[in-house]
């Protein structure tokens, strides 16, 4: 089941062609960046939002401060001093629910110009044709929703290494549904969606109660709206890079963040797909186990070894990410233990996120 699956999804991935990048660049955006405590980061965001090569007048950046502590303030105020010729504010986050990043977001919505929103964080780093990509898409395909593409920039430490190749994973599988046209994942790191819908959907409103899923609940709600209308921007001149955690620990939380909010799904089809990892999962790590006693067992692992390893090279191709080939081999023998402590966990005991804990 599994193998035919992230099969399915290999040959999505081929099936979804790249856009042309044809057309005039003169979509308006509003771009909304939630941040708490992102001093370290923020030079790096607003350095390559100075290098964003677009229309200054088409676009506005709206920065949302979460209760910041540090001098995240200081460093966006001389920002703007130094680049007056940016339209770019900070207003404070207006909390209304259990999660900050989405309160952030209807925030910023309720004070933006244009009808175009495009998300992203403030640990990421921007490419000088991210606006423009967009642009040609939403000129040549005319969507409701775009997800685009994300990745990490990572250095040869196996800590970095395994968390690049789960990632490159995710967006294997994502881009991959989205070419079966099933589309079940999506990252607020990289997303766009017309606010005209997003409010006539109500916004956040029905999963709010949930801390995290700003991303993939709203692509439910765009998808059940009109999925033709929701695509994946598969361009590398649109992809946004980001950071990887420090330590295992950090990881763990963010890993159980992400798992939280999948009970909460609504696509069957996602349902689908965590019951099938899950389950194998825990089947390959009893088959690594038995296979020190016996490697006879050592076989049934080897066709999703395989289907794996196709779909994330064909990623990382795309995306231009070097992988090691030692540290991959410690993924593939690492990550079904991983997962299911992961998923386990997250259903057992909270989260901490931006140094708040969190149930759900």
């Amino acid at each position: 089941m599994y193998v035919v699956l992230i099969l399915l999804f290999t040959i999505g991935f081929d099936k979804l062609k790249p856009i042309t990048n044809n057309h005039d660049y003169t979509t308006p955006f509003s771009v909304i960046i939630p941040f708490r405590n992102e001093a370290e980061n923020l030079p790096g965001l607003l350095n390559s939002i100075a290098e964003v090569e677009y229309n200054k007048s088409l676009y506005e950046i709206i920065l949302v401060d979460d209760e910041s502590t540090d001098n995240s303030l200081e460093i966006i105020n001389q920002f703007c001093v130094n680049n007056p010729a940016i339209d770019l504010k900070t207003i404070k986050t207006l909390r209304q629910s259990n999660s900050p990043k989405k309160d952030a977001i209807s925030t910023a919505i309720s004070s933006t110009k244009h009808n175009w929103i495009l998300a992203t964080d403030a640990d990421c780093i921007l490419p000088k044709t991210w606006l423009s990509s967009f642009s040609a898409s939403i000129c040549e395909n005319n969507p409701n929703m775009l997800v685009a593409p994300v990745s990490f920039k990572s250095n040869s430490s196996f800590l970095h290494q395994f968390q690049l190749i789960d990632f490159l994973s995710m967006q294997g599988a994502t881009i991959g549904g989205f070419g079966i046209q099933q589309p079940f994942m999506a990252n607020g790191a990289n997303l766009a969606y017309k606010k005209e819908l997003f409010l006539k959907l109500n916004g956040f409103k029905d999963n709010d109660f949930i801390a995290s899923g700003d991303d993939v609940f709203l692509l439910e709600n765009f998808v059940a709206h009109d999925k033709s209308k929701v695509l994946f921007l598969k361009d590398i001149k649109a992809l946004v890079t980001t950071y990887p955690t420090k330590n295992w620990s950090e990881l763990v939380q963010q890993r159980k963040r992400w798992a939280a909010k999948a009970t909460h799904f609504k696509n069957n089809f996602a349902k689908g797909i965590g019951v099938i990892v899950f389950f194998t999962n825990i089947g390959i790590g009893v088959a690594l186990i038995i296979g020190i006693i016996n490697p006879v067992f050592l076989v049934l692992i080897v066709p999703k070894f395989a289907i794996d390893t196709l779909l994330i090279f064909k990623t990382a191709h795309l995306y231009q990410n070097k992988i090691n080939y030692l540290s991959f081999l410690k993924t593939l023998l690492f990550y079904p233990f991983f997962t299911v402590y992961i998923a386990v966990s997250s259903l057992l005991s909270p989260f901490v996120w931006k140094d708040r804990l969190f149930n759900k």
